[in-house]
């Protein structure tokens, strides 16, 4: 289990920033060597600097093709990418169909129902009502009051395609800076994230996130993480942070939720105007965490369940306590949320608990939350 802290990356204040730069120069004694060992030390055969040439000339055909291709993913989607301004923070969004419906985080939205919303090129102001919000998936959708001309909805991939190492770009407005794109690639996908609760956070977890190195930054909360086929591969909301430095966002470790859970929860929204089938797993119970003889978090405590729940109907009952799903040890109720974030309602699972000092096991059919 990911047991990090992170902290989401929008609600981004109203001021104005002057990031500091750095430039990243490599050693000129390292391009010269290499240059040396591609000629040869000898007199004979090419010179050094056409054999220089000769190697150097497939590298800067791929790094050109790479350049087109990432030209071309900007071209394709950033004009479905916006600017999502409430009364005093923004975020971004990402146009989900030619109807005027946007898909953002719900913590972009907040409490507020109405906002301003700007296009990639800034030419456009538009104004918006909130549809819906769930917090559960940290997901939202809000309706421009007039669709412009030429507005054009992103494409959204299959979750299931996305690989580790595939290049990936971020595109959103981090810091207030409209139209920023960023790259990195997915360097993971499947995390479980538990939200910290500092900064406004809620302490929610999150099932099935892609991590990616992709610099986000406040602002770009809700836009898009996209690969080079153009496609939206997931929506950034969450970014790490390090403990060590105070709480600080750590570099190159940001979190998106994954393109199929984003379509699966905007299309209940666009129909529904709600959300009707959530596909999280519950062990339908209220629960706090208890702590053992040496004052550590040493489980979950039933508190109430659900008559008729998924822990009623497998016999659990008020006062157990829950202290391992399958494999995984629990020992707070975060830690049960991370065991039942990767699950689905349906999946039968092995329950670990005490009842009166004895340990016990049942099987329990999972319900929905």
């Amino acid at each position: 289990m990911d047991r990090s802290r992170h902290t989401r990356h929008s609600r981004h204040r109203r001021h104005t920033r002057h990031p500091h730069c750095v430039r990243l120069l490599l050693p000129l004694g390292s391009a010269v060597c290499a240059a040396a060992l591609l000629a040869g030390c000898s007199g004979s055969g090419p010179s050094r600097t056409d054999a220089t040439t000769q190697a150097a000339a497939p590298e800067r055909a791929s790094a050109s093709d790479l350049q087109r291709d990432y030209q071309k993913v900007i071209r394709d989607v950033l004009p479905s990418v916006v600017q999502i301004n409430a009364t005093d923070s923004l975020g971004s969004g990402v146009v989900y169909d030619d109807e005027g419906h946007v898909v953002t985080n719900a913590h972009v939205v907040g409490e507020e129902e109405t906002f301003t919303v700007t296009s990639a090129t800034g030419e456009d102001t538009l104004t918006a009502k909130l549809v819906f919000s769930y917090p559960q998936q940290d997901l939202a959708v809000i309706k421009l009051d007039e669709v412009p001309d030429g507005l054009r909805a992103a494409e959204f991939a299959d979750s299931m395609e996305v690989e580790v190492g595939q290049l990936v770009l971020a595109m959103g407005s981090p810091l207030g800076l409209s139209s920023s794109v960023t790259q990195g690639i997915v360097s993971a996908t499947g995390r479980t994230i538990s939200e910290g609760r500092r900064g406004g956070g809620t302490g929610a977890v999150f099932g099935d996130m892609v991590q990616t190195s992709a610099p986000i930054n406040p602002g770009n909360s809700g836009g898009a993480l996209v690969d080079l086929d153009s496609e939206v591969i997931g929506i950034p909301t969450l970014a790490a942070t390090d403990p060590e430095l105070g709480g600080s966002a750590a570099l190159g470790i940001g979190f998106a939720i994954p393109a199929s859970t984003v379509r699966t929860i905007a299309d209940q929204i666009v129909k529904d105007g709600r959300v009707t089938d959530s596909g999280r797993a519950a062990l339908d119970i209220t629960a706090r965490t208890v702590v053992g003889d040496d004052y550590r978090p040493a489980g979950a405590a039933i508190v109430e369940t659900t008559p008729d729940g998924a822990a009623d109907e497998a016999g659990l009952r008020p006062g157990d306590v829950i202290t391992r799903i399958g494999d995984a040890a629990i020992t707070t109720t975060t830690s049960l949320a991370e065991a039942l974030a990767s699950a689905k309602p349906g999946d039968k699972v092995e329950v670990t608990y005490t009842r009166d000092d004895d340990e016990r096991t049942t099987e329990v059919t999972l319900g929905e939350r």
